[in-house]
């Protein structure tokens, strides 16, 4: 597996991470455990070092996950997770607000002990609160790096102007927000930022929530009960009838590469900067090796600008979040 750097401290991974939320549930019933160890245990083996968790996934039993998998294996990987949410401690749901700076120290706490870990690698804030001033949560993470609990601050779905400040606090290392064909918010400012300061980009859903992959049609069904694309407009099936031809034009062009449109969604993301590592994520074993092998694929510059003029052609209909996550972002 090729690698990347991300971030001024030269955080060397591999140049395609592993998202693991969906590992315990988000498009489908609660994967098997068992099986989804074994799934951490291949990625290692295929040579990801990035995995990339969260608190608020479970709540908790995501990093538990990651933490079982990956133990004794704290000197080949990189661990990243994050902190947002208020989590009751007695019945371990979240409570429905933000965390405060000063409750950021104790949210580290409980992510060491899941998983199982002395140090965390990168330590994202998942979303901006905007009670607070960044400058405080910074301040935080940094007292935490200097108590030897965090190697380095991460950022999530930030505004470009809020990671500056962030960023003159505590150096980032890394921002995460979504970023794939049909999602190009981050280059209206935040890629630039990241430029100039030297971060790393971490696209998550770089396949669009599975859409990129060609899998998913205007007939497609999502569990009310189990698939969070079931609330997500774009997926709707008016929505998707329109937004299919971004994927029937992906596909003409993995196509005449022998690859898949989700091979070639990876591949174009990861040609616009060098410091660019997308997560997808999977829970098989097969998709997760059909993934990794967009690495190795080069797309020309023509390729390249055909897929992003093809993606500023289509115009995408319906949000990518309900509109009460949306506003949770881009602050």
């Amino acid at each position: 597996m090729k690698t990347r750097t991300l971030g001024p401290n030269a955080l060397e991974v591999s140049a395609i991470g592993l998202g693991c939320m969906t590992m315990t549930g988000g498009y489908s019933g609660r994967p098997d455990r068992a099986g989804m160890i074994d799934l951490l245990h291949s990625a290692v083996e295929l040579g990801v070092t990035l995995f990339d968790t969260a608190e608020i996934y479970g709540p908790h039993l995501n990093e538990e996950l990651v933490g079982e998998a990956l133990a004794g294996l704290r000197d080949t990987v990189t661990i990243a997770t994050k902190f947002a949410a208020h989590i009751d401690p007695v019945t371990g749901q979240a409570t429905g607000r933000m965390l405060r700076p000063d409750e950021v120290a104790g949210a580290v706490d409980g992510s060491l002990r899941r998983l199982g870990l002395d140090s965390i690698d990168l330590y994202y804030q998942h979303r901006v609160n905007p009670d607070y001033p960044i400058e405080e949560f910074a301040g935080a993470v940094r007292d935490l790096i200097e108590a030897g609990k965090v190697k380095a601050y991460g950022m999530s779905e930030a505004s470009a102007a809020t990671i500056r400040r962030a960023h003159a606090v505590q150096p980032v290392t890394a921002v995460q927000s979504e970023y794939s064909l049909w999602w190009r918010r981050p280059e209206e400012g935040v890629l630039d930022a990241c430029r100039e300061l030297g971060i790393g980009f971490v696209p998550f859903s770089p396949l669009g929530k599975g859409f990129l992959t060609g899998t998913i049609t205007a007939s497609t069904a999502f569990d009310q009960g189990n698939d969070l694309r079931a609330s997500i407009p774009r997926f709707g099936t008016e929505a998707l009838e329109q937004n299919i031809t971004l994927v029937d034009g992906v596909r003409a062009i993995a196509a005449a590469k022998g690859a898949t449109p989700g091979q070639v969604a990876l591949a174009w993301l990861l040609s616009r900067e060098p410091w660019i590592v997308p997560i997808p994520g999977t829970t098989k074993l097969h998709r997760l090796e059909e993934n990794l092998a967009a690495a190795d694929i080069e797309l020309s510059t023509d390729e390249a600008d055909r897929l992003a003029a093809l993606s500023d052609s289509v115009e995408i209909h319906g949000g990518r979040y309900p509109d009460f996550l949306e506003v949770q972002t881009n602050l």
